[in-house]
């Protein structure tokens, strides 16, 4: 399922439902709607895979185009986030809303058991929120004020509120051990947890096997599994020093910009989902060299995108259904450039499913991979 809020160009991509293995488009019959201001309305529309409710539209149906989500008519969506089968929504006022799945407490409403069809809003946050981010089965919201508070699927830590801690939260929990640390955004994985903080330092937590936490762990020794579990938040070492600006999560890998458009990837990497050595993993963060100046970065399920100052965009890693846009199926272990006719201009923003992608370019939504119709607003 991929979501966008019009306007202020917000886009994320996650679960879907036709595979396309280079950008296209196709027009949306969403209606240009009048509006008395001249000024151009927010709205959430949303597609996709319905089950669950997680396209808070209030039915279980699947959307094969943008559908507007009617809930929201005075307090507008200003950011979207899409989790494993859950959605939160974020509005101008800084409440949060979620929908779909609530079989591990995902959606930080107590009161809802299995799921929700529509936007429930979760009370348990004390002040406006800035930012969200959904896990695959866990969420996260980082306050005006740079407190950080979570809610959901806790069995690896990656809630970052220590090792007695329940393994299911079911509602918002501020992660107290933060408290006078800033945290500006947060990013969530399958089970495990990143964050920046003011001073571009880089946190993780939760489940840390094939190194997707960045601290140098190992998952097996002498062919034993060990618990290299983080179970509150901890300081990446290889990156001090460096000022990071954007970070991103994938199912079991990590990336991070810096304010020199340097990218940093650490984590599994057994289908070349990430573009340097022949390890198996990464345990440590590393640099991807033969990149120009990156200013955005998004983790898939198993592969990466890369937006530079120019606007182009670069894919590498797992390309099942065509989900790097390069036109073909085939892994491809360093990035490269996605050429099409349709990206006439630069690519604003960029952001990935599991085994699919979508771009802002030009003000149009491009989407393709996995199971995806392709969209145009």
């Amino acid at each position: 399922m991929a979501s966008a809020v019009w306007r202020r160009a917000v886009l994320e991509a996650s679960g879907a439902a036709a595979a396309a293995a280079a950008p296209s488009f196709l027009w949306s019959p969403i209606p240009r709607r009048r509006w008395f201001s001249s000024a151009p309305r927010r709205f959430a529309a949303l597609w996709g895979n319905g089950d669950h409710g997680r396209l808070g539209l209030g039915s279980l149906e699947s959307r094969w185009r943008p559908t507007i989500c009617p809930f929201f008519q005075e307090d507008l969506p200003v950011s979207i986030a899409c989790g494993g089968a859950h959605t939160l929504f974020l509005t101008e006022s800084g409440r949060v809303y979620a929908t779909g799945l609530n079989d591990f407490g995902q959606l930080g409403v107590k009161s809802v058991k299995s799921h929700t069809l529509e936007p429930v809003e979760i009370l348990g946050l004390p002040e406006k929120v800035a930012h969200i981010s959904a896990g695959y089965h866990h969420s996260c919201a980082v306050t005006e004020n740079g407190e950080l508070f979570v809610w959901g699927k806790n069995s690896s830590g990656q809630l970052g509120l220590g090792k007695r801690a329940e393994s299911i939260v079911s509602t918002p929990i501020r992660v107290d051990c933060l408290v006078g640390i800033r945290v500006q955004v947060a990013a969530l994985g399958l089970e495990h947890s990143i964050a920046i903080t003011d001073e571009g330092n880089v946190l993780s937590w939760g489940a840390g096997g094939l190194g997707r936490l960045g601290h140098g762990h190992q998952s097996r020794i002498f062919g034993f599994s060990i618990d290299s579990s983080e179970y509150t938040p901890r300081l990446v070492k290889n990156l001090e020093g460096v000022k990071v600006k954007r970070i991103a999560a994938g199912m079991l890998h990590s990336a991070c910009i810096d304010e020199r458009g340097s990218v940093f990837l650490f984590g599994e990497r057994t289908t070349n989902k990430l573009s340097f050595g022949a390890a198996k993993y990464a345990s440590t963060p590393y640099a991807v060299l033969d990149l120009p100046f990156s200013e955005e970065v998004a983790c898939g399920g198993y592969h990466t995108c890369v937006v530079t100052s120019e606007g182009k965009l670069y894919t590498w890693g797992s390309n099942e259904n065509g989900c790097l846009g390069l036109g073909g199926t085939e892994v491809v272990k360093t990035p490269e450039s996605v050429e099409s006719s349709f990206l006439m201009f630069p690519i604003t923003e960029v952001s990935c499913g599991w085994k699919h992608t979508a771009v802002i370019s030009g003000g149009n939504i491009f989407t393709w991979g996995w199971e995806v119709l392709v969209e145009h607003f």
